[in-house]
């Protein structure tokens, strides 16, 4: 999803980090469009500077370089009390949930609605409203101690939409649950999306919530935004090597790629097809067809924005003329090709 209002432009966004006499780059001139409506994800790998850049987001971080535009405006040159109203726009979940263990679900759910200074009727109003939104207004006077990790991020979800957010921040938000109860936040936070219109940006380390939640995806790997597109895009036709390592399936410890041929000298393919074209035996075609053959090392499916995608890795044949009739093949049944080993 896309609109033409832009909520974020980040314009050679450079953050240093200085300590000891010594400086580390978190950040290099990174440019990245936002827009309004869509779930927009960051993933990188650990240390890559993800964390770093959504904290620019809210200006919880200063930057040494560029600009960080929200609705046009420049929240670097912003003073203290307008900060601190454009932040009330800007909400933002956590991997940790950060509830106050000392307050009934209703009272953390409350909490960012008292420090605005809304009155407690009325406080007490949205916020039920807001549990029933994430389903559990039967929480309501519950201790964060006697929920599960899924309620307290369901909790944490409530809070951060009780003040009407044009944009929610979430940070590795479901890295703590299990995989059933990430798959309900993320259904829940579609729903969202959908019916509140809200702008959702998502900070992961794993393809598989970009895959399942966002409409665009930003790369990030050693402070740079490698790849920026769509998430479809990028699932069949990663440009960048941090893009490969991630879409590569059953991937081990970042190589390119783990899948070893018969021999060293082999060629080794990665083939990205969609729901349109999952149905369609093209590896018995192609031997019908062309009378090659292929190894076939990896192959999986899995949901990409809703729509059924597949990938496969493959050995070419060893003679090169018989590679050129396979990729050929391939090509022309529409496949998307990636070599990941020559």
């Amino acid at each position: 999803m896309q609109s033409d209002n832009m909520v974020y432009e980040l314009k050679n966004v450079t953050k240093i980090y200085r300590n000891e006499g010594k400086e580390f780059t978190a950040l290099k001139n990174v440019d990245l469009d936002i827009y309004e409506g869509e779930i927009f994800g960051i993933i990188g790998m650990s240390g890559a500077g993800k964390s770093t850049l959504v904290r620019t987001l809210n200006r919880l971080e200063d930057i040494n370089e560029g600009q960080v535009n929200f609705f046009g405006q420049d929240i670097g040159r912003l003073k203290s009390k307008d900060l601190r109203k454009i932040r009330q726009s800007i909400s933002m979940i956590f991997q940790s949930f950060n509830l106050l263990n000392q307050k009934t679900v209703l009272e953390n759910v409350m909490l960012p609605l008292r420090i605005a200074g809304m009155n407690r009727n009325d406080r007490v109003k949205k916020a039920v409203e807001m549990l029933k939104v994430v389903g559990l207004e039967d929480k309501k006077d519950s201790y964060p101690a006697r929920l599960s990790g899924g309620q307290k991020q369901r909790v944490a979800i409530a809070r951060a939409l009780a003040g009407d957010p044009k944009v929610l921040l979430s940070d590795e938000a479901t890295s703590a649950l299990d995989p059933k109860i990430t798959e309900e936040i993320l259904e829940l936070l579609k729903e969202i999306n959908r019916t509140r219109k809200l702008t959702i940006v998502i900070i992961t380390h794993e393809m598989s919530v970009v895959e399942k939640i966002c409409d665009r995806v930003a790369i990030i790997d050693e402070g740079k935004a490698s790849e920026v597109g769509n998430v479809s895009d990028i699932f069949t036709n990663p440009k960048s090597t941090a893009g490969r390592r991630l879409v590569l399936p059953d991937n081990q410890e970042g190589r390119i790629n783990p899948f070893e041929g018969s021999d060293p000298e082999s060629r080794v393919i990665r083939i990205a097809f969609d729901g349109l074209s999952a149905n369609e035996p093209f590896i018995s075609n192609l031997v019908e067809d062309t009378g090659r053959k292929v190894n076939i090392l990896s192959a999986n499916t899995r949901s990409v924005g809703g729509i059924g995608y597949g990938q496969m890795v493959v050995e070419l044949p060893k003679d090169r003329n018989d590679q050129d009739i396979v990729l050929d093949y391939f090509r022309e049944k529409g496949l998307s090709i990636l070599e990941v080993s020559a």
